[in-house]
């Protein structure tokens, strides 16, 4: 009798057994692993822009508080998104609304406000316009983050583009510089 140079391995075909026993353990390890988590990093952080930390008990203006300059004639203005952060390094929370009227029907265009109160707590106030309902915009993305306002607004590239069809994209960003918001990024209008 010969025998073959290759050994006859007929007895390690896989059955579903052993598929089993697999799967067994590789669920064995995944609980293990979610059991066992590693410490906390401890690498160093990049330092933030520097502003003043705000005292815990200092509540960013509230919008539903403040008489916006829209006029919205029977209906009334409705805050449709807003963000807090501290903007101007000064340690109190400002608040940005992006506040349109109510309407029924359409799409109204959105102002962009943005709000503070006075040092000693007071009623809040807008401070500054960012986007007038007058520019016709529809605000979309929009966020308060690094010290700046960011925002995507919706426009239109002439007077007679229908207002439910904007055509133009606009990413913009607004930082506070020497007393004023200015608008960080140029304009990049984009027609969709």
């Amino acid at each position: 009798m010969q025998h073959p140079a290759v050994p006859d391995l007929s007895h390690t075909h896989t059955r579903p057994i052993h598929w089993v026993a697999t799967a067994t353990a590789l669920a064995g390890v995944v609980a293990l692993s979610s059991v066992l988590q590693p410490d906390a990093a401890t690498a160093a952080q990049t330092a933030a822009p520097k502003t003043k930390s705000a005292p815990a008990h200092i509540a960013p203006p509230d919008p539903s508080a403040v008489a916006f300059p829209l006029e919205c004639g029977p209906v009334e203005a409705v805050v449709q998104k807003k963000a807090s952060g501290d903007l101007d390094g000064d340690g109190r929370p400002e608040t940005v609304a992006v506040v349109h009227c109510d309407a029924p029907m359409g799409t109204p265009p959105d102002g962009v406000y943005v709000l503070t109160r006075d040092p000693d707590g007071g009623k809040p106030r807008v401070v500054a316009t960012l986007v007038k309902p007058g520019e016709r915009r529809t605000v979309t993305d929009f966020s308060v983050r690094g010290g700046a306002v960011h925002a995507t607004l919706l426009g239109y590239s002439a007077a007679d583009v229908p207002s439910c069809c904007p055509d133009v994209t606009d990413d913009v960003k607004w930082r506070w510089d020497n007393g004023t918001f200015v608008r960080v990024t140029p304009s990049q209008a984009r027609t969709v």
